[in-house]
């Protein structure tokens, strides 16, 4: 006997099914103010109420209002696009981009040539990946590094200029992915690429990296009158991105093991550099150790009286006597502190910054975290990067998160959330190629949203020159293109920047002592990603979780009850899983509302508001207020309806984990089909969808709601889209 569900159409297992693909390509070109669009969640210009300040454990504007970020990294790595562009481009782009909900950008890879260089195709694994090029910075041509290009400069004034009129603050990161050349009087110029760690201690690197900051913070925009450091449309400045000495030294030895013949490898630098930091090391030693505790260090090194003791060499960290890992921990960790205690103080006092300084963010899961932490906790705020399934990271990929809530992205970002720090989220994606990238942005606005983070920045938006780009995804970050992920931008802006999605009620901390950040930086990958044994990974999607302090007496939340579905604390959020498979992910709020994964097979799951009966198998179904009343009042909402998508004629390898094939133009999207149901729309009397093409333009006539007994229901899949404008009459 066929069963039959809640809405009235076939059960899940009877009714799901594989459709067809069909094109639908993003425009933005094409794109004008739209009653669709979240622009109304702007307050323009930005910094109008003055300075972002990081206080009380959040970001404030200078009005003592809550700010947080909805933004998007900016580069220009995929053919056609640019990170700099042309003003008219500019202009049409921060225009976009403040519709899409967006209210900040990230400023990443200033300190690039301006010149472009070819980059190799695939160069992140064996996808034949259309990537051409790396994007052209502000770093004029020429024997050194040391000055900027004044075209490239009006570049990004105009841009600066045309965000801040639209309501979008600017990320401002320093060092990224600069190179050195002869003229700059590096040691090693040309063997340390964009030094990496070399940048804590190198003097010339570190008076470099001094220089280059005063030069942009300090350059005077001829569009806004107002040096980069006087203004307030400036949020954040970071001053290093995804670079730290001591992940260095993690990584260095985790990657090592005991290599045959490495007896004496020690850290990977060049000679010059490991022979100043050793140096630094033992006049540290000499300082902060006592004689006899020199004397066992040479002892457990091997060398005798008078000599210099030497870093461990890899793979000894894991048997290392305390003595000597809590040594080079301790001292590299005060390198770090050191170097940003001194770069905050010269950006704050010499250059003249008034914004919140980020000194650095943990960027991997893969190594313990809470080291890294000593030196990023005493920063204004606290920041991290994740993503779900890199390209980089071989074996399994294209699958699903939300059948696998305890290894998530809200885990691995929940990790260094710390108390009284603000935390922002720098770069966040879940990667092309993916059968299941639906599901990112509503699941993570959602959760940052309960666990009251203040800042989201997907990586990354690749802004499209005229003439030059074609309707296709062309890189595995680049969100730009996505007819899915854009459709979804608006309705994560109201999840998150709206705060649609309540703050969890209750704060859990954990805090940890000295010897346990010594024994985590060498705990097994295995214990990933909170190397903190007993630490329930429920936690984060049930209350806020943040560490307390570090040093100090350590204390563990005790672990939560087993559930299924694993439900917050404010009831908004639910996240069940049927053994591993057909994960769902539900948002029931008041403006805003979401199914999020196997739909089908959960055809009796619904919200107050929203319920689906689709021949899908996966889909991410959201439901917003836009005119800012509950939705059982709105009279105009954003219906949004993604699944799959592709480029056309993109074909997977025999795993169905990376692409063999990459495709072309255009993409294509698997439509969700079917019905959707809005139920206790209270008066109304007549309900109506128009769907939108992707441009957020009107496409074919509106679909007229029918009644039924639990309210209205919508048929979506014909005409193909994404998006429906939603309005109710009463």
């Amino acid at each position: 006997m066929t069963a039959i569900c809640a809405a009235g159409g076939l059960s899940g297992s009877a009714w799901a099914q594989d459709i067809p693909l069909q094109p639908f390509a993003v425009n933005h070109e094409q794109r004008v103010d739209s009653a669709a669009d979240a622009r109304f969640l702007l307050d323009g210009p930005a910094g109008k109420y003055g300075f972002i300040q990081a206080q009380d454990g959040h970001l404030y504007r200078g009005d003592g209002q809550r700010f947080k970020c909805w933004g998007v990294n900016l580069t220009g790595f995929s053919t056609g696009s640019a990170l700099l562009l042309p003003h008219q481009e500019a202009r049409e782009m921060a225009a976009e981009l403040a519709r899409l909900g967006v209210n900040c950008v990230r400023m990443h890879f200033l300190d690039l040539p301006k010149t472009q260089s070819q980059k190799p195709a695939g160069d992140l694994g064996p996808d034949p990946v259309p990537v051409k090029q790396m994007p052209a910075g502000l770093i004029a041509d020429g024997d050194s590094s040391r000055a900027l290009d004044p075209g490239q400069l009006d570049l990004l004034d105009f841009l600066f200029a045309e965000l801040k009129k639209n309501g979008i603050y600017v990320d401002f990161n320093l060092n990224v992915g600069r190179a050195y050349r002869p003229g700059d009087g590096v040691p090693d110029y040309d063997l340390i690429g964009s030094a990496k760690a070399y940048t804590y201690f190198g003097p010339e690197l570190v008076a470099l990296q001094k220089e280059y900051a005063k030069q942009l913070l300090g350059h005077t925009n001829p569009y806004t009158k107002l040096r980069y450091a006087d203004d307030p449309a400036v949020a954040i400045v970071e001053v290093v991105n995804e670079n730290s000495l001591l992940e260095f030294w993690m990584r260095n030895w985790l990657r090592g093991e005991r290599v045959k013949g490495g007896a004496n490898l020690q850290l990977d630098m060049t000679p010059h550099y490991q022979a100043l930091l050793v140096k630094m090391y033992n006049d540290w030693l000499g300082k902060n150790r006592s004689a006899a505790e020199l004397t066992k260090l040479r002892g457990m090194a091997g060398v005798s009286a008078g000599q210099p003791v030497p870093f461990m060499r890899r793979g000894d960290h894991v048997e290392a006597p305390r003595l000597r890992l809590d040594a080079e921990l301790a001292f590299l960790t005060q390198v770090e502190i050191d170097f940003h205690a001194e770069m905050k103080r010269f950006l704050k006092d010499e250059v003249g910054v008034k914004s919140p300084i980020v000194p650095m963010a943990d960027h991997t899961y893969f190594i313990a975290n809470q080291p890294l932490m000593r030196t990023a906790s005493k920063s204004d705020i606290l920041d991290a990067h994740v993503y779900w399934q890199h390209p980089a990271i071989y074996g399994r990929r294209n699958e699903p998160m939300v059948n696998s809530p305890e290894l998530s992205i809200i885990q691995k970002l929940a990790r260094s959330a710390t108390a009284g720090k603000p935390y922002t989220l720098s770069e966040v994606n879940h990667p092309y190629p993916s059968d299941y990238g639906s599901e990112m942005i509503p699941i993570l606005a959602s959760y940052a949203a309960l666990q009251d983070w203040d800042g989201i920045f997907f990586y990354t938006y690749e802004s499209k020159l005229h003439g030059k780009w074609t309707p296709m995804v062309t890189g595995e970050f680049d969100i730009a293109l996505d007819p899915v992920k854009m459709a979804q931008m608006p309705a994560g802006a109201m999840l998150f920047l709206r705060g649609d999605v309540s703050a969890a009620k209750k704060m859990l901390t954990r805090s940890y002592s000295t010897d346990q950040v010594s024994e985590a930086s060498r705990l097994p990958r295995a214990d990933m990603p909170y190397y903190t044994p007993g630490f329930d990974m429920k936690i984060p999607l049930v209350h806020g979780s943040r560490v307390s302090c570090l040093d100090c007496k350590p204390t563990l939340p005790a672990p939560l009850l087993a559930s299924n579905p694993i439900v917050s604390d404010t009831g908004e959020l639910s996240w069940r899983t049927d053994g591993g498979k057909d994960g769902l992910v539900t948002v029931d709020t008041p403006r805003s509302q979401a199914l999020v994964g196997f739909v089908s097979a959960n055809a009796q799951v619904q919200t107050r508001n929203l319920s689906a009966d689709i021949k899908n198998r996966f889909a991410a179904i959201t439901l917003s207020s836009l005119d800012g009343k509950p939705l059982n009042l709105s009279n105009r909402m954003l219906l949004t309806t993604t699944g799959k998508v592709e480029n056309t004629g993109q074909k997977w390898n025999d795993r169905r984990a990376m692409l063999s094939n990459w495709g072309t133009a255009p993409t294509v999207i698997e439509p969700i089909t079917g019905w959707i149901q809005l139920k206790d729309l209270e008066g109304a009397i007549g309900v109506s969808a128009t769907p939108l093409d992707g441009a957020a333009r009107p496409i074919g006539p509106e679909i007229k709601g029918r009644m039924i007994e639990p309210g209205w229901e919508i048929a979506v899949g014909t005409p193909v889209t994404t998006s429906y404008l939603v309005r109710v009459e009463r």
